[in-house]
C-alpha cells in the first residue's frame, strides 16, 4: 500500500498536534517534488527556510536538523513524492510573544505530480502580495483570484502591480522568451526555488537570460511564456488577457532540459 506522512519534528504528528495549526496562518514553507528518496536544489530550499524564519521569527533552524526531518518523512513513504515543509512559532499568530519557544517544522508528502499539462490561459489581475518575497501560508487571495480566473473562462490568474507589470501568477512565477533570451519579470515576487534552479542551469549551458519590466502591452513582441513552480519547469502559456502567446516548445523544452541537469541531493 502506498503510505504517505504527516510529521511533526521529524515524527508522525498526532492530533495534539495539528489541532492548533487548523486555523493558523501566520507561517513559512517550500515545497519539492522528491524523486528516488531525492530533492533538486535543497540549498535553495534550505536557504528560502532560513531567510523567511529569519524575516518572520528573527530566527532560524539549523539546516542539519531541518535535513533530518526531511529525510525521516522521505524514509516513511514512497521514492516519488510532494513534499510541503512548513516552518511555525508553537506560540501561533496574533501575538508578539513566542521568540523563546523555537520553531517547528511541519512535513506532508503526497503524490508526486508534474502539474497541469497545458497550455494555459491566463487572467490578468491587478493584486500585489504582502512579504511578496516569503512564501508564506494564509493568502486567501490566491485560491479567489484563481476561482475568478477559472468562471471567466481561464485556468488561472497572472498578477500585475500598480505599475502595471507583471510579477507572478498565483501560486507560479512567470518566464518569457524573446526568440533569443529567456526573459524574467522585473517587479516584487517570490523567487521560487525552481526559478532558481532553471537559472543556475541556464546560465551553465550559455543561455542569455534578461531581467526587464514587462506589461500587457509588450506581450505581443514576445515569442512565448510559461508558468512554473515546484511541480514542473515550464507549462506552456498561450494567451494572457485577450493576447495570444506562440507555444513555443523548443523554449519549454529549454527550461525541462536545463531543470533535469540539476543533480538530485540526498537530504
Amino acid at each position: 500500500m502506498t503510505f504517505f506522512t504527516v510529521q511533526r519534528n521529524g515524527r508522525p504528528a498526532t492530533t495534539a498536534d495539528l489541532a492548533p495549526l487548523a486555523f493558523a496562518g501566520y507561517a513559512h514553507f517550500t515545497a519539492t517534488q522528491v524523486r528516488e528518496g531525492r530533492i533538486r536544489g535543497l540549498d535553495l530550499h534550505l536557504e528560502r527556510l532560513r531567510g523567511a524564519s529569519m524575516v518572520l521569527f528573527g530566527q532560524a533552524l539549523p539546516d542539519d536538523r531541518v535535513r533530518s526531518h526531511l529525510r525521516a518523512a522521505i524514509e516513511a513513504g514512497p521514492a516519488d513524492v510532494s513534499l510541503t515543509a512548513t516552518v511555525y512559532s508553537p506560540a501561533g499568530e496574533f501575538t508578539a510573544a513566542g521568540d523563546d519557544l523555537g520553531l517547528d517544522v511541519l512535513i506532508r508528502t503526497g503524490p508526486a505530480s508534474s502539474g497541469p499539462a497545458g497550455p494555459l490561459a491566463l487572467a490578468v489581475v491587478e493584486h500585489e502580495r504582502t512579504l511578496a518575497a516569503l512564501k508564506h501560508v494564509g493568502e486567501v487571495a490566491k485560491t479567489y483570484y484563481l476561482r475568478q480566473a477559472v468562471s471567466q473562462g481561464f485556468h488561472d490568474a497572472a498578477f500585475v502591480d500598480r505599475a502595471g507589470r507583471f510579477s507572478e501568477a498565483t501560486i507560479w512565477n512567470l518566464a518569457f522568451w524573446d526568440g533569443t533570451a529567456v526573459v524574467w519579470p522585473e517587479a516584487e515576487m517570490l523567487g521560487g526555488t525552481m526559478m532558481g534552479i532553471v537559472r543556475r542551469q541556464l546560465d551553465r549551458l550559455g543561455v542569455p537570460q534578461l531581467v526587464r519590466k514587462i506589461t500587457p502591452t509588450d506581450l505581443p513582441d514576445l515569442s512565448g511564456g510559461v508558468v512554473m513552480n515546484s511541480w514542473t519547469p515550464g507549462i506552456a502559456v498561450h494567451r494572457i488577457g485577450t493576447v495570444p502567446l506562440p507555444e513555443a516548445p523548443s523554449f519549454v523544452e529549454l527550461l525541462h532540459s536545463a531543470y533535469h541537469a540539476e543533480p538530485l541531493t540526498v537530504p
